[in-house]
């Protein structure tokens, strides 16, 4: 979930092209301040994809605010909105937003604040939480006619706690955190990885135990008041879906899923699952991930590079889609989950005859300078499967844990497309629109 952190400010310097502006750097992000910021102050870090809290925001006169002929006379902030995104200043990369320390006085005692702590909430009020745009419906919580449907929510959760209850062993994927706030989850000897982060929709696929309650009168004549049998069951990210040809879900349809359903049906062992990454197209109006149509704010060059408008094709003709799977593991019939490692996955890709994310390095933990520089060489540029938009990021996982820990970094010029995408979009990201809970009932297909 989204926070804010207390840093340091580091490597403070003169903006190049503005005299009442300086350019510093919060772990490893570069951000744009003004001149009452000093080299080693403690301050509050909010990065991009947040929302400022309404009472703090207004405390610290952050809110946009306009006299009666319109024009602007304080604050930076959309006061509807309040989200923080990246942005070019004069030419200079600000990747988030920084405030002293101080702007939390009226919410705590700023003196107990110390670097490394993270901050949602204080003294109940909200100082920032995930930013979803204001512009979108949310599908899952209203009927055909748009009005919120309780009824329909109740039933929802409650068939996701009866699914979870039949599939007891169909694990959701394990969230990714960001890269540069887990300096300390590296250890030196480390054997780790760097693949591609593609930006699609998460799918899962298990060859897994199913568990049904038996008829009535069975449970007289037995012990055992259930039915257990290995059977396939997809799944999204966080949503279990029993029946890819129902309509339904985010998209309006799942029968994009049916074909990787098919697909791993015949080559899954028992216990084994597959996260994957579905990338392309729903059919052949919808993309699978939302489109920028103004590529024109990150300026001529990258305009240059990919054109006017986004979209993440990753090379699949309109109303087709591909699967790269990143992740498999094996449970036994206990719940005892091995997760395999890199090598294994790509081994199993290959006798299945399916794709997994393009893997870039592998190395040994040395220094997190090393390891910064290594994913420098590989997070930014066009994205390697379709050539024709710009990658979102790269991963960075440690092999050598006995469960899946792996870290994402997204590169600037995607964090700008995505706050763009964002302030345009009709519906939320379907990941962040379960992250949040805004689904919060089962999809059936």
């Amino acid at each position: 979930m989204y926070c804010a952190y207390i840093a340091e400010l580091k490597n403070v310097r003169k903006h190049n092209n503005a005299d009442k502006l300086l350019c510093a750097e919060v772990f490893s992000n570069s951000v744009v301040v003004d001149l009452s910021y000093k080299e080693g102050q403690k301050i509050i870090y909010f990065p991009v994809d947040g929302k400022l809290g309404k009472e703090f925001a207004e405390s610290n006169n952050l809110l946009i605010k306009k006299d009666e002929n319109g024009k602007n006379i304080g604050g930076y902030i959309d006061p509807i909105k309040r989200n923080i995104k990246a942005i070019r200043l004069r030419g200079e990369e600000s990747d988030g937003l920084v405030l002293p320390i101080e702007a939390l006085k009226d919410f705590t005692d700023i003196s107990k604040l110390n670097i490394g702590d993270t901050i949602d909430v204080l003294g109940g009020k909200v100082i920032c939480e995930k930013y979803i745009p204001n512009n979108t419906k949310i599908r899952s919580n209203n009927d055909s006619n748009g009005r919120n449907d309780k009824k329909g929510k109740k039933n929802r959760k409650k068939l996701k706690v009866d699914l979870k209850s039949k599939y007891p062993l169909f694990k959701e994927h394990i969230d990714t955190k960001q890269l540069l706030y887990n300096q300390s989850a590296f250890k030196e000897g480390d054997k780790c990885n760097i693949t591609l982060k593609m930006h699609g929709t998460s799918c899962r696929e298990s060859f897994t135990l199913v568990k049904e309650d038996k008829k009535w009168f069975k449970r007289l004549f037995s012990k055992n008041k259930y039915n257990v049998k290995w059977n396939m069951i997809s799944g999204s990210r966080r949503v279990i879906i029993e029946d890819c040809d129902k309509s339904g879900g985010f998209y309006g349809t799942n029968a994009f899923r049916k074909k990787y359903h098919k697909l791993f049906e015949s080559k899954l062992q028992k216990g084994e699952t597959v996260y994957f990454e579905c990338v392309g197209w729903i059919d052949e109006k919808t993309p699978i991930m939302a489109s920028s149509l103004d590529n024109k704010k990150l300026g001529k060059e990258f305009v240059k590079q990919y054109g006017d408008k986004t979209e993440f094709t990753y090379g699949q003709k309109k109303g087709e889609n591909d699967c790269y799977v990143y992740r498999m593991t094996l449970m036994n019939e206990d719940g005892f989950v091995i997760e395999y490692p890199d090598w294994l996955m790509r081994l199993r890709c290959e006798q299945m005859g399916v794709k997994a994310v393009p893997l870039f390095e592998e190395f040994e933990y040395t220094t997190w300078d090393d390891l910064l520089e290594r994913v420098h060489k590989y997070y930014d540029g066009p994205d390697p499967i379709g050539k024709s938009h710009i990658r979102e990021g790269v991963v960075v996982r440690i092999e050598n844990r006995d469960k899946f820990t792996a870290f994402k970094e997204k590169n600037f010029s995607f964090k700008v497309l995505e706050g763009i995408i964002k302030d345009t979009a009709t519906v939320p990201d379907i990941e962040e629109e379960q992250e949040v809970g805004l689904i919060d009932g089962a999809i059936r297909k």
